[in-house]
């Protein structure tokens, strides 16, 4: 029997990390929200690896901090360590990297969520939506309580049609043995949406108790304060080491001999699964000429002996997986608390999905995270908040927001989604930003800021903060460009202790920051701004002048972009009316539907002479006439 249990602006289903982040911005710019989650004890729930950030993700959880979402200040609350990785390396590739405590991290964010002004948090499981007239109009829980709303957004992870895969052991599930959601998904297809299949893993844990970490080597956190978001001025300073240990042969022989006895080689692991996070008998079969694969240690909280065992993802049998970490060095005596396993599930073909993520099939319909075949919690944060902005800015009737691939990875994330698809659950990486030098962990807000302010995620107090770092920065650039060095002994024996060729005349400050030993450190003993500047302000003065021509450059390409960009693709094309086009092209460009020409260029399988063709076809405006 159904009944009429409320209307809302937003309905989130789900409270994973996409949903939380949804839930959260669509509540905070002025909807009505309800997010509904089929275990309350789950929200933000951390099933695979107890960590946020590292390469590329970890400026996802910059970017999201920037918009205005949670994630950031979330982790910055609840970790027991964190790192600043690829130090040695330029600006463009380094990140951020959190230990979490997983359970504080999730009763953190749910406490957030249950404080948020317009917001409802509620157990239940969502079997069906109501749609009328191809748009989305609310949900039908299990109890028969049907909530209306003006739009939903799907964040389901890895829930639909879930089943955990252990050794011989295969059953209905969804992560850490919770109730899967059947019903959502066999109506997903009834609405006409295109499922596939994939796959995930995690590791065993450990009783800490039981480990020798006199055999394994030491990893602490960073002493100098480190944080995700731009708001953080409180830093944790008792952090806990993770610990470095390896594989060996004895480990490899193991796997090797039980390979049989592998769902991943005996046929009953049917979905596709991340080809960047792989298993370690996948590693063992596929790297066999290395001796042995890197495997952390990491505490998955202060007040549990649970320890993740990175790099051991696996879905061998229990007794056997028993056996392989007893061959690992620090873990000879270990006992495992929890056995490894592999989950599959189902999720959408997001080239199903516009650049706001609202569904193509359904209007008012959006979905965020694993759903759309991607792995990772950033990645899922990131897509939710951006789904949750749009289905807010939709239900308040205001224009919705797109970030470009020159935004930020964010950006990248999502057009590689709904352009070019994805075979495997897609995992961010820095070499999939081609303008990665722009999209900097340490220039977040300056990129993104304005953006959230003006979508209403931004505090004015903090829009204001972030203005006067803004003209701080242009005020020391000007006056390092306008200051005159001369050769005198100072300068000249500062430039020589550091290595560097003496000056022969005077030189323009900035210019001699460009120089590959000096930085901006140094600098100041030969000139000082009057005001004292922030480290965050030295640090984007510094990058800014030294790669000026590298950024120059990028942005150039940015610029030939837009103007793609702007070359709008009208909805109504009928590319079967456009000779010339290959057939395969002209099959993707019907699935995809374009909306401009520079997202047309990033489809698989259309080739420039295609995208010349194209732009001949709408510059004589044949669309206009053929459609008349």
């Amino acid at each position: 029997m159904q009944y009429e249990a409320g209307n809302y602006d937003v309905i989130v289903i789900g409270a994973g990390h996409a949903g939380c982040e949804a839930g959260l911005a669509a509540a905070r710019i002025g909807a009505k929200t309800l997010m509904i989650t089929i275990n309350l004890d789950m929200v933000a729930f951390m099933p695979c690896n107890p960590s946020v950030g590292g390469p590329a993700k970890g400026i996802v959880v910059r970017e999201i901090d920037a918009l205005g979402g949670e994630m950031a200040k979330n982790i910055d609350k609840t970790y027991i360590q964190m790192r600043m990785l690829n130090t040695g390396k330029g600006p463009a590739v380094r990140a951020l990297r959190a230990q979490a405590d997983k359970f504080a991290y999730q009763h953190e964010m749910k406490k957030t969520i249950e404080d948020t002004p317009n917001m409802t948090l509620l157990q239940g499981m969502v079997e069906r939506l109501i749609v009328e007239d191809g748009t989305c109009k609310g949900v039908v829980t299990k109890t028969g309580a049907v909530y209306r709303s003006k739009t939903v957004v799907i964040t389901t992870g890895t829930y639909l049609r879930g089943e955990i895969i252990l050794g011989e052991l295969k059953y209905s599930s969804g992560p850490n043995n919770q109730q899967p959601s059947i019903k959502l998904s066999d109506h997903l297809e009834e609405l006409g949406f295109e499922l596939v299949r994939f796959k995930t893993g995690t590791p065993p844990r450990v009783n800490g108790h039981t480990i020798d970490y006199s055999k394994t080597e030491i990893q602490p956190g960073d002493e100098a304060p480190q944080a995700f978001s731009y708001e953080t001025t409180k830093f944790i300073t008792d952090q806990l080491p993770c610990w470095l240990t390896y594989t060996n042969e004895h480990t490899h022989k193991l796997i090797d001999d039980n390979l049989h006895r592998s769902p991943m080689y005996s046929g009953m692991i049917k979905g596709t699964g991340p080809r960047y996070c792989p298993s370690i008998e996948d590693k063992v079969v596929r790297f066999n000429d290395k001796p042995r694969h890197q495997i952390f240690l990491e505490p998955e909280g202060r007040h549990t002996q649970e320890v993740y065992v990175q790099g051991l993802s696996t879905s061998l049998p229990e007794d056997v997986q028993q056996q392989i970490i007893k061959t690992v060095p620090g873990l000879e005596n270990a006992q495992m608390m929890r056995a490894g396993y592999a989950i599959e599930y189902d999720a959408l073909v997001p080239t199903q999905l516009w650049p706001t993520l609202e569904t193509k099939i359904v209007k008012n319909l959006y979905t965020a995270g694993q759903i759309n075949g991607t792995s990772g919690y950033e990645e899922a944060a990131g897509q939710g908040l951006m789904a949750g902005i749009n289905a807010g800015l939709n239900a308040l009737e205001r224009d919705q927001l797109v970030l470009g691939r020159s935004d930020a990875y964010i950006g990248v994330l999502i057009d590689d989604l709904i352009t070019k698809g994805t075979s495997e659950p897609y995992r961010l990486l820095t070499s999939r930003a081609e303008y990665r030098l722009l999209l900097r962990h340490d220039n977040a807000d300056l990129r993104l800021t304005e953006m959230g302010h003006e979508v209403g995620l931004i505090r004015d107090d903090r829009y204001q903060r972030y203005l006067v770092k803004k003209a701080a920065i242009e005020t020391e650039k000007k006056r390092l460009s306008s200051t005159i060095l001369k050769p005198s002994a100072d300068v000249q024996e500062l430039i020589k202790s550091i290595g560097g060729s003496e000056l022969k005349d005077g030189i323009r400050a900035s210019d001699l920051l460009k120089r590959t030993e000096m930085n901006y450190k140094l600098l100041e003993k030969l000139t000082k701004s009057e005001n004292e500047l922030d480290d965050d302000i030295k640090e984007q003065v510094e990058i800014q002048i030294k790669y000026e021509g590298y950024i120059e450059k990028s942005l150039q390409q940015v610029e030939r972009l837009k103007k793609m960009e702007n070359k709008k693709v009208p909805e109504n094309i009928d590319y079967d009316k456009i000779s010339g086009i290959a057939t395969e092209a002209r099959q993707r460009l019907k699935l995809i539907k374009p909306l401009s020409i520079a997202q047309a260029s990033r489809i698989s399988g259309v080739n420039p002479a295609d995208i010349s063709i194209l732009l001949v076809y709408l510059e004589q405006g044949r669309v206009a006439r053929t459609n008349k």
